[in-house]
């Protein structure tokens, strides 16, 4: 699998420490460049219901590209650029990010999802982060015109996100198991 291998300081030299470990963290659960999982695109779904918006997602960050692990609302849709503003920015901290009109929001202006045919005006995100802290991506929210969040909505997003950490992990394990037991077979061949 194309996303599951090391990244070495050699390939990658403008890359910082933190940025490697935590593309490897991205890379260790095998679900970039995969097909659409019914768990996560469960969480998807919930999300553009608890908000009322047409689109939702659960993206992971990857190094060139923002992958689409679950998406609602936006058919065919399974990657989008990694551009400042959006999910890329997410990841750089760990609270709740929110756009109420990314219009006139300096930290979105010039993204191509606000300035081109998607016409993004509404954006509420909140960072899926793994047990040992590591930031993947978002759960997050999509709306074409302008809104306003409560903070319960914006708490409930968060709790969606420490969701899909723990399938992720739940996944995690499935593949060490895997792993181990094609080891025992072919220890025993």
């Amino acid at each position: 699998m194309t996303n599951s291998s090391p990244l070495s300081d050699v390939a990658y030299p403008y890359l910082d420490q933190q940025e490697r470990e935590r593309l490897e963290a991205v890379r260790r659960y095998r679900l970039v460049d995969q097909p659409i999982e019914e768990a996560y695109q469960r969480i998807a779904y919930v999300a553009g219901a608890l908000f009322d918006t047409p689109i939702a997602t659960v993206s992971l960050v990857e190094q060139d590209k923002v992958w689409l692990a679950a998406c609602q609302g936006l058919s065919g849709v399974r990657e989008v650029g990694t551009e400042p503003g959006l999910c890329a920015s997410v990841i750089q901290q760990d609270d709740v990010y929110v756009i109420n009109n990314a219009a006139v929001d300096p930290r979105t202006l010039e993204h191509p999802l606000v300035r081109g045919e998607l016409g993004l005006r509404f954006y509420a995100a909140a960072p899926i982060r793994t047990h040992d802290g590591y930031r993947l991506g978002t759960v997050n929210v999509i709306d074409n015109r302008p809104r306003e969040a409560t903070q319960r909505a914006l708490t409930a997003l968060e709790h969606l996100a420490a969701t899909v950490a723990d399938e992720l992990e739940l996944r995690l394990l499935v593949i060490r198991s895997a792993m181990a037991e094609q080891r025992m077979r072919e220890t025993v061949n």
